[in-house]
Parts: C-alpha cells; sequence; structure tokens
C-alpha cells in the first residue's frame, strides 16, 4: 500500500489532541462526583435518576476514530495494479457525409444516407485511439465534430443528420475540401479524409483545391454510395423530386468524381453500394502509403483505495453524532403527581429515598432571583441535605422542614415574587408523612394552611386582602349591632326579674279586724 499524499498524516494530531482532551474531561468530571446527591436525567415526561455517570461524561471516542479515518481518505490510500492502453500518436480522420436530398434515394438499401451512416458507426467500433471528427457537407460544408478520441459525440450527431441540416442544397466538394482542410492539425501523423457520397457535383471547380490537399498529405478514401441504374429521390410528402421541366428526377452514382478525388490525392476508392469493412479499406490505405508513427503501450498505475477508509469514517462520525452529543432539550413542564399519589408508605425507606432525591433537586433547583447575597433558602438547603443523608426520619424532621418551608416562602412573598410551586408541594407532601408518623408532634393543619397560601399568586392574595379590607366596616356595624341586641336582651332580663320580685313583698297580708 502506498499514499499519494503522506504529508497530510500530520492532520492525525488533530483527532488525537480532541481524544487527549475528552480523557482528561472524563476524568476530571469522575473526580468531582458527589456520591450523596442524587443524578436524574429528564426524560420526555419524567426524571429518571441514575446511579452511573451521565452520558455527557463519556469521551467521544466514536468521533475522534471517524476523523481519523478521513484523514487516511485525504491521504489517498493506493494498492493494486491496472494497466491502461496509451496512444502515442493517433491518426487523423476526418469522415465527410454527403447530406443532399439525391442521397435519400433508395436504390441502396434503406437509403444512400441510412448505408452512410451504418458505416460510419461500423468504422468508430473498430477504430482504437484514433482522432476522429465529422463534416457535413450539401451546398456548403460545416464542421459537426472537431477532431477528438471521443466517439460518443460522433454516435450523437448521426441519427439527426439529414438533407435539411443544412440551409443550401447541392453538392459542393470545393466547401468540403476547405471545411477538411481548415479541421485537420498541422502534426506529422496520418491524415486521411473520408467522404461518403454519391458523386453528383453541381460545380467542377474543385480540382485546385485538392492538390492543397495533397500538399498536406491528406488521402482521401471515397466511397461511392449508389448505383449505375439509379433511382427516384423522394421529395418526403409522398412523391419525387421533379426538375424545371416537371420531369422526374433519376439520381445515379458518378463514381468518376469519387475516383479522380482520391487519385489526385494518393488515396483510394470503393463502390460502397454493397456492404465492405471500411475499417480494412483504411488499413489497406495506410499500408500502401506512408505508414503513421502510431504506437499502442500499456502503462501501469495504482488504484485509489480513498473511498474504503472515507466511508467508515462517514459512518464513525454518524454513530459520534447520535450517541455522543448531547441533546439540547427544549423547555416543557413536568407534571408531578398529587401528594396522595407521591406519598409512600413509610415501611418502604426505598421510596422515601426516592422521594428526598426530589427535594433535593428542587431545592438545587430554585430560581436565581430567590438567592439574594445572605441566599435566604440555605436554611432550607441545608435542611435538605441532611434529611438526604439519613435512613430514617421522624415526624419533627418533616415539621422542621415544612416551618422552614415557610419561612422561606414568605420571606420571597415579601418581595412582591411568585413563589415556586415545587418545593412548596414537596413541603405539603412532608406535612403529610409527619402527621402519619406522629399527628401530636406539630399542629399539621396550620402548616399545611400556611403552605396552601404560599401557592396563592401576589395578585390574588392581594385581592382577597382588599376585599377583606372592604368587608371590615360592615363586620363591624353587624358586630355592633350584634353588641346591642345582646345588650337589650340582658336589659329585659333584669326588668323580667324585678317584676317578678314584687308580689313576694305583698304575700303577708296585713290581719283584718274581726
Amino acid at each position: 500500500m502506498t499514499f499519494a499524499w503522506p504529508q497530510l498524516f500530520w492532520l492525525l494530531l488533530i483527532p488525537a489532541a480532541l481524544l487527549s482532551a475528552e480523557f482528561a474531561r472524563r476524568r476530571r468530571a469522575a473526580g468531582g462526583v458527589h456520591p450523596k446527591i442524587r443524578q436524574a436525567e429528564a426524560g420526555v415526561h419524567n426524571l429518571t435518576f441514575v446511579t452511573t455517570p451521565a452520558r455527557r461524561n463519556r469521551a467521544r471516542i466514536w468521533l475522534g476514530v471517524g476523523l481519523a479515518l478521513c484523514v487516511v481518505a485525504l491521504t489517498r490510500p493506493q494498492w493494486g495494479r491496472i494497466e491502461e492502453p496509451v496512444f502515442d500518436q493517433a491518426r487523423e480522420i476526418l469522415i465527410a457525409i454527403d447530406l443532399s436530398k439525391s442521397m435519400l434515394s433508395q436504390d441502396v438499401r434503406p437509403s444512400r444516407l441510412e448505408r452512410a451512416k451504418l458505416l460510419t458507426q461500423s468504422l468508430l467500433e473498430k477504430l482504437t485511439g484514433e482522432r476522429v471528427g465529422l463534416v457535413s457537407f450539401a451546398g456548403t460544408a460545416f464542421l459537426q465534430s472537431p477532431l477528438s478520441s471521443d466517439y460518443e459525440i460522433l454516435r450523437e450527431f448521426l441519427p439527426a443528420m439529414g438533407p435539411d441540416f443544412l440551409p443550401v442544397g447541392g453538392t459542393n466538394y470545393r466547401a468540403l475540401i476547405e471545411t477538411s482542410l481548415a479541421a485537420f492539425g498541422t502534426g506529422t501523423a496520418d491524415r486521411f479524409l473520408i467522404v461518403l457520397s454519391d458523386g453528383e457535383a453541381t460545380d467542377d471547380d474543385w480540382q485546385s483545391a485538392a492538390a492543397e490537399l495533397k500538399k498536406k498529405g491528406i488521402r482521401i478514401i471515397s466511397l461511392g454510395i449508389g448505383t449505375s441504374a439509379g433511382a427516384m429521390i423522394p421529395d418526403g410528402a409522398g412523391a419525387f423530386v421533379k426538375d424545371e421541366r416537371g420531369a422526374v428526377v433519376l439520381s445515379k452514382l458518378n463514381s468518376s468524381t469519387l475516383q479522380e478525388l482520391a487519385s489526385v490525392t494518393g488515396g483510394t476508392y470503393r463502390d460502397a453500394s454493397t456492404w465492405l469493412d471500411l475499417a480494412n479499406v483504411l488499413k489497406a490505405t495506410v499500408e500502401a502509403g506512408q505508414k503513421g508513427k502510431f504506437l499502442e503501450k500499456n502503462t501501469v498505475r495504482l488504484v485509489e483505495r480513498f473511498q474504503w477508509p472515507l466511508a467508515f469514517g462517514l459512518w464513525c462520525l454518524l454513530v459520534s453524532f447520535c450517541y455522543e452529543f448531547p441533546v439540547r432539550p427544549r423547555p416543557r413542564n413536568l407534571k408531578l403527581a398529587s401528594a396522595a399519589s407521591r406519598t409512600p408508605a413509610p415501611a418502604r425507606p426505598g421510596v422515601a429515598a426516592l422521594f428526598l432525591g426530589g427535594l433535593l433537586l428542587a431545592g438545587l433547583g430554585l430560581p436565581a432571583t430567590a438567592r439574594a447575597v445572605t441566599d435566604p433558602a440555605a436554611p432550607l438547603a441545608k435542611i435538605v441535605g441532611r434529611l438526604s443523608a439519613r435512613d430514617d426520619r421522624s415526624a419533627r424532621d418533616w415539621a422542621e422542614f415544612a416551618h422552614e418551608t415557610v419561612s422561606w416562602g414568605q420571606r420571597i412573598q415579601d418581595d412582591q415574587k411568585q413563589v415556586p410551586e415545587g418545593p412548596v408541594r414537596d413541603a405539603l407532601t412532608a406535612v403529610g408523612l409527619g402527621a402519619k408518623l406522629d399527628p401530636k408532634s406539630a399542629d399539621w393543619p396550620k402548616l399545611q394552611q400556611d403552605l396552601e397560601a404560599l401557592l396563592q399568586k401576589p395578585e390574588q392574595k392581594k385581592k382577597d386582602q382588599q376585599q377583606q379590607q372592604q368587608n371590615q366596616p360592615q363586620q363591624k356595624q353587624d358586630q355592633q349591632s350584634q353588641d346591642q341586641q345582646k345588650q337589650q336582651q340582658q336589659n329585659r332580663s333584669q326588668q323580667d326579674s324585678q317584676s317578678q320580685g314584687n308580689p313576694q313583698h305583698q304575700k303577708d297580708p296585713q290581719p283584718q279586724p274581726q
């Protein structure tokens, strides 16, 4: 195995430094664990207490491994060998197809133009490395595809070629020769112009231009497509092409023009009315003339294998993203159960310990506004810490916790702030536990009433006070009227007592004389 860019291995220092930092962070987190503080993870609907360190303390090993594999992929590992053919000097072949309307004649099946396309495709299938171009010509000529080793471009052009491809009709060989001279390069490779036509020319001034082809070493291979008997030319509308006298035009193969083109340049002529192997014709033409320096050799190169470490590296990064990065939780309200459903039995110390863990979390999670310079929540947090460290709690402990919660809440209400609901609910649960353990150890109803008062909002409490102040005059009047009624009743009772006492004094009558 070799690496194309081994200098990039220095980038492995990045994941190495990252892993070192992760292990150092994990050691610091393990050293700061408090065994008496319960840890919990927030779920979708509740809190789950855990006995092992949180997942955020785990080292991100998958992240480091993924980055290291990506660095290895950047160095381009290579193993295995593959042979590729390289052509030292390619021949240049320019194919010229006649697109005049006479090429639509069907004396050669399926038509002259379709036979030219088939011969071109068969030649492209047997060429290996030659530079091939395509010229279309009729009344004018156009370089359809420059010389290139990409044969797929030519295969895409061939099906769409037709007489309507060029704006001017007829067969102008001079325009073909001039376009071909401009298309060939200036190298020393063998150059060939393959002309596929029926030989019918509309002018005869191409001889001077053909001599220029010979000077540049360009040989013409002429392929005559058609028959001496000829055929009529379809006009595309179901009829045939007619001349100015109204007679149907009969198109025949004119091989003399094509033979003269080939002889002037030292090329060759073949009759393509029947099928022929154009590759063999080209080979014979090369052997008859100067053989080009066309060499083919195989080179060996190493196969790129960066895909494997890159794929595994991306997979490790995906695993790291799913399991090693903490989820950023969204704010949500976790509804706690009612006091009755959360009240554990005294005989189950495990449930009581779980409840104390919730009290501790609530005490440590007080809002920052409730912690002044004197820290009014410190006594409450101290009591919670002391109770969580003990295995058994008495009724007095629950009463002390409830009393301190009432004091803490009243201090917050004095500052015209809302008391957090969680600690107060926990204190109400503590009141229920203490009342079950010893109903006479504290005034539990009074504590419950004070805690429920803390749950009232400041606006509601202020409204109740205003309502009470408005009712005081009426209550005072009612009290005065009741006092007056009581006074009147007492006066009436005294009068009745006096009226009943006077007849008693008259019971002793004076003696009457006899």
